[in-house]
């Protein structure tokens, strides 16, 4: 049953991506942050980083030693245990059938890793609440506590979701309030 759901996830994630007109290579997705090297030096525990994406923007919490604490959809925990798989990062097909799905996981990845080559802003929504942030040794620790597998929703639980609450206390994320106002 897993396998033929597999399968058929596959499947339809190929004719999404075909229809969507994202490059489809071998079939072998590999992940490339390109040579882009990022100073954390710059960066406290704590820090709300946002890296643009395509069509949205992508946010994690600083953890120190080069360590971002991220909300990521991620379809490959459902169907598999072994960590060393699930460690690498996270792929353009397992991150749509994440979505689809509706599984991510709060996990920990370098910098490196979670910026994927883009460039990092650093704290930038401060300026969007009208009160101040929590301590940032309160809100690593927020997103240390919260590390592991969670339920997915595009508008009411994402990477905006999860920072806001580290952050502010607040669950709240901007990009999906635009989504809402248009529809």
């Amino acid at each position: 049953m897993k396998k033929a759901f597999l399968e058929f996830a596959t499947f339809l994630l190929d004719r999404v991506f075909l229809l969507t007109s994202f490059k489809q290579g071998s079939g072998k997705e590999e992940a490339s942050t390109g040579a882009h090297s990022y100073d954390v030096s710059r960066f406290k525990r704590g820090d709300l980083l946002e890296v643009s994406r395509t069509l949205f923007v992508h946010f994690g919490i600083y953890l120190g030693d080069n360590t971002v604490a991220h909300l990521i959809p991620d379809i490959l925990p459902v169907f598999s245990k072994d960590k060393s798989r699930i460690r690498k990062v996270v792929t353009n097909k397992r991150l749509i059938m994440g979505v689809l799905a509706k599984v991510a996981s709060i996990r920990v990845d370098t910098v490196e890793d979670f910026a994927f080559g883009a460039s990092i802003l650093v704290n930038h929504m401060d300026q969007s609440f009208d009160h101040k942030p929590l301590p940032n040794e309160e809100v690593a620790l927020r997103a240390e506590k919260l590390v592991g597998a969670v339920a997915y929703s595009l508008l009411w639980n994402n990477c905006e979701h999860f920072v806001t609450y580290c952050r502010y206390g607040r669950l709240v994320s901007f990009q999906t309030d635009k989504v809402c106002l248009v529809i």
